[in-house]
């Protein structure tokens, strides 16, 4: 007896020991820069299944025609008739009965609260230079802080993500009609992840000059916007304006009907073209001297393009099946000339 408790003490130990060397070793830029590049590979590999496809990566009113049943039916039914069924069907009722565990679509108001908090939270940390701010930095390796954002940028880009995120809730609490569709459960999991990563990310590569100010607002300098803002600047603005003018669109409508909005004659999905725009400008405005882009809100674009793109396909497959395909033949689903 004493030599199992021996056993399981060093055994703990040693995962303690393990745990902690990890994170020691663990460096959030690096860990923000993969958790969006894994999850947009895993939501590709979700959509190129087709068990999977069609129960877990459509949300929203695009998902009800596919829904594999009602909730209320899986967790009676199922439970009832799994241990009858074979290995093969035993595993399609699993999946339906996951895929039977939704959120209200709603609840994406929450994504848009998260992002607000998550700016306001870090601008505090970085301008009192609090303990989560340290705890965080101390994590950045020396060979990822070799080059730095300024301190210009580090305000200019976290108040536009701040503005970004402010119009979305705003757009989410008073311009979306309520709805009766429903997403995944995970969805909306990744998504309140993702809004917490991003907001984390709009400044880490900035961590040298954070660093090095004692007060980061009283350092920003007025001077002459560089080449970069000059073309960037207007981009996330004009962006901006079309998505909410979209938004504004497709909130009027009184049901779902094939879009004729100028912005929607040509795009599926508008609307997510301007959110691409968005955080692509971002990607350029964030990028430290010397350096084309912001790696890891690139990142984060290719998270939002995969995402986006992906449901702007499902839009299109929707739109086809409800209004013809010649309707939405020549239109693109979200990048015009490309996909």
């Amino acid at each position: 007896m004493m030599l199992n408790e021996g056993l399981l003490s060093g055994a703990n130990m040693g995962w303690i020991q393990w745990t902690s060397s990890l994170f020691e070793t663990v460096d959030v830029l690096d860990l923000l820069r993969g958790f969006f590049l894994i999850m947009a590979s895993t939501i590709l590999l979700a959509n190129s299944i087709p068990i999977v496809r069609s129960r877990f990566v459509a949300y929203g009113p695009r998902a009800t025609s596919s829904e594999p049943a009602k909730a209320s039916q899986n967790r009676e039914q199922i439970d009832h008739t799994v241990s009858k069924l074979s290995p093969s069907s035993r595993v399609m009722q699993i999946l339906d009965l996951v895929a039977s565990l939704r959120v209200p679509h709603s609840f994406f108001t929450h994504f848009y609260v998260v992002s607000v908090l998550s700016s306001i939270l870090w601008g505090t940390q970085i301008y009192f230079k609090g303990p989560l701010f340290e705890a965080i930095s101390s994590t950045v390796r020396e060979g990822n802080t070799q080059i730095s954002m300024s301190r210009n940028q580090i305000v200019l880009c976290w108040t536009l993500l701040l503005i970004q995120g402010i119009r979305r809730l705003y757009e989410s609490i008073l311009i979306t009609k309520p709805s009766q569709s429903k997403m995944w459960f995970l969805h909306w999991i990744i998504g309140l992840l993702y809004y917490i990563a991003m907001g984390t990310a709009i400044w880490i590569e900035g961590l040298p000059a954070i660093r090095a100010s004692d007060n980061i607002l009283s350092d920003v300098r007025y001077s002459t916007p560089s080449l970069r803002t000059f073309v960037f600047l207007p981009i996330f603005i004009i962006a901006s304006g079309i998505q909410h003018d979209c938004h504004l669109y497709l909130a009027s409508l009184k049901k779902y009907t094939l879009p004729s909005h100028p912005g929607f004659l040509h795009i599926i999905s508008p609307h997510y073209t301007a959110e691409c725009a968005i955080y692509l400008s971002l990607v350029f405005l964030a990028a430290p001297k010397g350096v084309l882009v912001n790696k890891t809100l690139l990142s984060g674009l290719v998270f939002v393009v995969v995402n986006l793109g992906i449901s702007a396909g499902n839009s299109k497959e929707w739109y086809m099946k409800n209004f013809g395909k010649e309707s939405v033949k020549y239109r693109w689903k979200m990048i015009p000339y490309l996909y």
